[in-house]
């Protein structure tokens, strides 16, 4: 290289930039290695913190704890990490709702300023609507006395009529200026009386936004409760309560990606026996169980996840409460699921203040005589799903599948086998 570098230089140069590029690719990537080393360790140190935005306020604090919910939203493996997620949202709710009173405060006296001002308007607005009723007759006559032809006729002289050329002038700039600060006096008083509107309208809705916050504060205090009840605060109860909801979640979302289909439309179906729901409706389907935006190896959707809450709904139809939807249930308490989690707790779980409880039962013609029962069956390797037993006719299980599309009145054997149940539950409220 050193020779032919000799005989031709412009080899070296070349040699000396390809390798300059190199380190600089080089430098780039172990800079960016180690940027994204320390973003991870900064979240791991923010979501271990119990307090990471300590001594911020107003709209510093919900920036900061905006941040730190974002971050902290999938590192909740253990139970300290879940506590300091759930303290988070308590704090950024806690502040935003302090934002929002104070904005309501701000509009009130804003709204209560322009009042007065539009109350001074249209006193003002009354004189001159009054002044300018007075004058446009008056102008009128003036200006037919002094018109030109008048003028010429009943003036003395040029100097005369001068004169009063000079006056039909100073007349009509009066009645201009007059009718000029009428107008804006009256453009003044229309746009006072609109940001007035405006600013009622916004507060009208920062109100709304207010109780929507107190609800979600309460919510989410009662979520931290619920993990701390049902944990007792320890380590290996949150993980043995995790693992086992996370595998039951599993189980629902590789039954429903096996299926492969989308939204639905026009599903619901009600007759005498109560309501037929699917899951995957558009009405609900994109909802999230318990806010729960991942753990369900991607969204805890109702599409994807939600075939217990509402095999559930469709019995408390059939049992007299229509008003319970699967969105309901989805909604409904953090209590009614384990460890914050998109899994329902068996036993009593609470909706629209009706207490509603699942307890095992057995398969049976006889079981089924008594009333409908919820059955998880087990669909491919890893899948599980659970649909709605009805009756027993003609020698068949009818059943109401959740995920099958129109899915109501099926006999259960088209599509499942007797071996693959695993659960079967009595639903009573």
């Amino acid at each position: 290289m050193a020779q032919l570098a000799a005989w031709f230089p412009w080899v070296g140069i070349l040699s000396f930039k390809s390798c300059m590029k190199r380190i600089v690719v080089i430098v780039i990537l172990l800079v960016s290695l180690f940027a994204t080393r320390c973003d991870v360790v900064n979240a791991q140190d923010v979501c271990s913190s119990t307090d990471p935005c300590s001594g911020k306020s107003g709209d510093d604090a919900v920036s900061c704890y905006q941040k730190v919910v974002d971050s902290c939203k999938n590192t909740k493996e253990t139970l300290s990490s879940q506590i300091n997620f759930l303290n988070s949202q308590i704090q950024l709710t806690t502040f935003q709702i302090q934002s929002i009173k104070q904005l309501i405060t701000n509009l009130s006296a804003e709204i209560d300023q322009l009042a007065q001002e539009v109350t001074i308007l249209e006193t003002k607005l009354t004189k001159q609507t009054e002044l300018v009723a007075e004058r446009v007759p008056a102008s009128y006559k003036e200006y037919v006395i002094s018109s030109n032809v008048t003028s010429v006729l009943f003036s003395k002289n040029i100097g005369d009529l001068v004169s009063r050329i000079q006056y039909i002038k100073k007349v009509q700039q009066q009645d201009l200026k007059l009718f000029v600060q009428y107008k804006a006096t009256q453009n003044n008083y229309v746009e006072r009386k609109n940001q007035r509107e405006d600013k009622k309208l916004k507060q009208q809705q920062a109100q709304k936004d207010l109780e929507q916050k107190n609800i979600q504060l309460a919510q989410q205090k009662q979520a931290k409760d619920s993990l701390l009840a049902q944990t007792k605060g320890q380590e290996s109860t949150y993980q043995s309560l995790l693992a086992d909801a996370k595998a039951k979640l599993a189980g629902f979302a590789s039954f429903a990606d096996s299926q492969g289909a989308g939204l639905l439309s026009g599903q619901t179906h009600c007759d005498d026996w109560g309501c037929y729901y699917n899951q995957r409706d558009s009405q609900w389907g994109n909802a999230l169980i318990n806010g729960q935006g991942s753990g369900c190896v991607g969204a805890c959707s109702i599409s994807r996840v939600g075939c217990l809450i509402t095999s559930i709904a469709m019995v408390a139809s059939h049992l007299g409460h229509r008003e319970i939807l699967p969105s309901d249930i989805a909604f409904s308490s953090p209590d009614n699921f384990s460890v914050g989690t998109a899994m329902l707790k068996r036993g009593t779980i609470y909706v629209k203040g009706l207490a509603i409880t699942r307890t095992g039962t057995t398969l049976s013609q006889e079981a089924v005589k008594n009333g409908p029962v919820i059955v998880g069956v087990y669909y491919g390797p890893f899948g599980t799903h659970f649909v709605v037993i009805k009756s027993y006719t003609n020698g068949k299980y009818i059943m109401n599948d959740p995920y099958t599309e129109n899915g109501h009145d099926v006999p259960f054997l088209d599509h499942y086998s007797i071996g693959q149940v695993f659960e079967v539950d009595r639903v009573s409220i």
